[in-house]
């Protein structure tokens, strides 16, 4: 890590901030990029005093312009670029009835489609540099539905499939460049504050178990340097991808029974959300959860680490091409 200029898009709060900070503290250069200018000058800050290297660039992911330029100052600060990370993302709980179409074409809009332009905006900085990693944070929500999130989910399963049909492409290809997608369960970061509410009057939460932030942030680590298909984050996100293979139906059915209260907090919701604008502030890894948060989790890292005989296969079909 101590070689590598790694740019991660959405590292103002969450995961993003979780994970540019412990690329930092690997000896990454790390290139902070979102929306929110204040809080990554706060973390610019943040990890030089602990002795890091990093450098923030405003952008938004869904302007092809910006994130042009994100690739130009990236090279023009570090010479090249190692390893690209995106992460950003925004949501809006509420039924499909009460989820107005706009709101619909914005989470699509952020959640896939800038992650469509900000890799190809990054493929050839990787390829130029010699090869490298493009890491997207999807979702366990992208192999199993939840209700009350429509828009999210559906663009997580897009997002995914995405990240799929680009690993296989670059495989043709002969690309010495890798792609590794992390399916989070439920995390706590500030996300479940800022999404957008149409459910009533508390706030959302993520469904137990939860999850620290950090561990996605050791996932993208891991995949920066041993990069892997797929990895889910947390025994949960195992849980909805095996419910999801083994029996749909049942799911659906244990899902409609338990979900919403499991999605819904007793405190009040705020009326505030990131859906069209950063939030203000400087911006933090975690978020208000007030519940147990695992740090630790036996089976990521397990998935991290051993590669499965098909990605071996892959990455065979992609030396045989170049």
């Amino acid at each position: 890590m101590s070689e590598q200029v790694v740019v991660v898009l959405g590292a103002s709060s969450g995961i993003g901030r979780a994970t540019a900070l412990a690329l930092a503290r690997e000896g990454a250069s790390v290139v902070c990029a979102s929306r929110g200018a204040e809080a990554l000058g706060t973390l610019v800050r943040e990890v030089e005093e602990a002795g890091g290297t990093a450098v923030a660039v405003p952008t938004d992911i869904t302007n092809p312009y910006a994130l042009e330029a994100l690739v130009q100052a990236a090279e023009g600060r570090y010479g090249r670029v190692d390893t690209w990370v995106n992460v950003a993302g925004v949501s809006v709980y509420g039924s499909v009835r009460d989820v107005p179409l706009e709101d619909f074409r914005r989470v699509l809009e952020v959640n896939l489609l800038g992650h469509v332009a900000a890799t190809k905006a990054a493929l050839p900085a990787l390829e130029r540099a010699g090869g490298g990693v493009v890491i997207g944070i999807a979702s366990a929500e992208g192999a199993r539905a939840v209700p009350l999130h429509a828009p999210y989910t559906a663009s997580k399963f897009a997002l995914r499939a995405f990240y799929d049909a680009l690993r296989v492409e670059l495989a043709q290809e002969g690309s010495p460049v890798r792609v590794t997608t992390l399916l989070p369960a439920g995390i706590s970061t500030p996300f479940w504050e800022r999404s957008r509410n149409l459910t009533g009057g508390h706030l959302t939460k993520p469904p137990p178990p939860v999850y620290a932030p950090e561990l996605v942030a050791a996932a993208v680590v891991r995949a920066a340097t041993h990069p892997r298909r797929e990895v889910p984050v947390g025994g949960a996100a195992y849980g909805f991808i095996l419910g999801q293979r083994i029996s749909p139906a049942l799911t659906d059915a244990l899902m409609s029974l338990v979900m919403r209260r499991a999605q819904t907090s007793d405190r009040p919701d705020t009326g505030t959300d990131v859906l069209d604008r950063p939030a203000p502030g400087p911006g933090q890894v975690r978020g208000d959860h007030p519940g147990h948060v695992a740090r630790h989790s036996p089976a990521t890292a397990l998935a991290a680490r051993l590669p499965r005989p098909g990605e071996l296969l892959t990455a065979a079909r992609a030396r045989l091409a170049r």
